[in-house]
């Protein structure tokens, strides 16, 4: 308790000494294959209270999505403000500078105009469990300071149940552990996020400090005390209709029945999966709840800009398909939630469409540093939307995977599969169809809506496809697969 009124007081002394025009800091928090389920997004079940409350103070976007429904892609593109195929990266376990040498990311931007950058659990790509304890696929030219910390969920694997004993990051993992959360993984990195946080106070300097969760991504490992959260006859399944996948394109067919081992799971194993992963987004929330709690009692919140994501969407059940890598809302839309310095709109929601690679241009402007940013970028400022939450920065959202397109407007998600969408497209109309269960690319009445995104989805995928002026681009050849 001492300490947390020394840094209040010591935090406060530094604002007043004439220092009021101290650089903003940065804190990026981000959890790993979170989707919407969250109670500020209207889940009625999900327990978030410490995420919603950083809703309440901050402009949450509604419709915000990743660029490539993958990790290993998604976080190259947020970090370097660059698409997908700008990046030449569209699978995992890659090295950024592997393909764009010279690229500057974000946080590097940051650390090159005087802040402290520090990157503590997972930004670039992991592979879970497996690399955590580890820096992954990290990029160190983007950093001052990393950790790694490595739990008890890490050293109890052996009691991790797997459809595929043995098999984790890529197959439904879930394990109800014993201990505390300080033991786990995620509490360990809360605990170093706090030590920074601290730290800070006490030297002054600005930051840039990245926190990342490794949860709920499998194997959906948490206290037992958040799975007892959630009693398995309070979960809902997902259905779809008879003749549901008659209905979609082969590619979005094969994207939904891809993993042969996580189709028409029985009812009662279903249960548990939704189980466990809700009980994972509740721990790692409970996780960014205690280094909300020490940025205010560090005195920071007041010049500390808030983000916080996810690096995609997930499916739990919906179209059949477990997991990620899909073009529907499920495995796209992300969380996207600003507070801090420079957001006036307080516990307002953002509707205009929103992209993780405008994550880059945004935080750079806030911090006052938007001169600064490459004019490489392919994301736009969401500035305007944190003070007038009915400002549009974007009309809608590009996402990619395999051979798809994506585009999502305010009303409409529009996908083609193929050149030109030769290898067929779809429709969805989400005031009618939220849960994107009807294709109706093929309807007479729908024809020239579709002819209009048709040609609008093509100017984006060319937008997308254009050559960052000025960075080196390395291409080799694909030779793994997505697992």
């Amino acid at each position: 308790m001492r300490k947390s009124i020394y840094l209040f007081l010591a935090a406060t002394l530094f604002v007043f000494s004439g220092f009021s025009e101290a650089k903003p800091n940065v804190l990026f928090l981000i959890c790993d294959d979170l989707n919407c389920d969250l109670g500020c997004y209207g889940h009625d079940q999900v327990q978030s209270p410490n995420i919603d409350s950083l809703a309440k103070r901050g402009v949450r976007f509604d419709q915000t999505y990743c660029q490539y429904p993958l990790c290993g892609p998604s976080r190259a593109s947020f970090m370097t403000g660059l698409y997908p195929d700008q990046t030449l990266i569209h699978r995992n376990a890659i090295y950024i500078r592997e393909h764009l040498p010279n690229v500057k990311t974000m946080s590097q931007l940051f650390r090159d105009e005087g802040y402290f950058a520090t990157r503590i659990g997972k930004i670039y790509h992991y592979n879970v469990p497996k690399h955590i304890g580890t820096s992954g696929h990290d990029d160190p030219y983007s950093w001052n300071a990393t950790f790694n910390p490595r739990g008890r969920d890490v050293e109890e694997e052996d009691k991790i149940f797997s459809l595929r004993p043995g098999s984790f990051g890529g197959t439904l993992s879930w394990y109800a552990a014993d201990g505390t959360d300080e033991e786990q993984t995620d509490g360990m990195i809360a605990d170093e996020a706090i030590a920074q946080l601290r730290k800070s106070a006490e030297n002054g300097k600005p930051f840039y400090l990245a926190v990342g969760m490794f949860r709920p991504h499998t194997p959906y490992v948490a206290p037992k005390k958040y799975f007892d959260l959630y009693p398995l006859d309070s979960i809902k399944v997902p259905t779809e209709p008879a003749g549901y996948f008659d209905t979609i394109p082969g590619p979005a067919r094969k994207s939904v029945r891809r993993k042969k081992d996580q189709i028409n799971l029985k009812d009662s194993l279903a249960r548990e999966v939704i189980q466990a992963y809700y009980a994972s987004i509740t721990f790692a929330d409970a996780q960014i709840g205690r280094v909300l709690d020490a940025l205010e009692e560090t005195g920071l919140s007041k010049n500390t800009i808030v983000l916080f994501t996810s690096d995609h969407g997930y499916h739990m059940g919906e179209h059949g398909h477990w997991q990620k890598t899909t073009l529907f809302e499920n495995a796209t839309r992300v969380p996207l939630i600003l507070a801090g310095p420079g957001v006036t709109a307080k516990g307002e929601t953002s509707r205009s469409p929103a992209e993780m690679v405008d994550f880059y241009p945004t935080l750079a402007e806030l911090a006052g540093i938007g001169a600064k940013t490459p004019k490489y970028i392919s994301g736009v400022s969401l500035v305007p939307a944190l003070s007038d939450s009915g400002a549009e920065p974007r009309i809608d959202a590009l996402s990619q995977y395999e051979s798809g397109y994506s585009l999502r407007t305010t009303r409409y998600r529009y996908t083609e599969w193929g050149e030109d969408g030769n290898l067929g497209n779809e429709l969805y109309d989400h005031e009618t169809d939220k849960d994107e269960m009807k294709n109706l690319a093929g309807d007479p009445q729908f024809e020239t809506l579709v002819k209009e995104l048709s040609a609008r989805l093509q100017e984006r995928i060319a937008e997308s496809k254009s050559r960052p002026e000025g960075l080196q681009q390395i291409q080799f050849e694909n030779r793994r697969r997505v697992r």
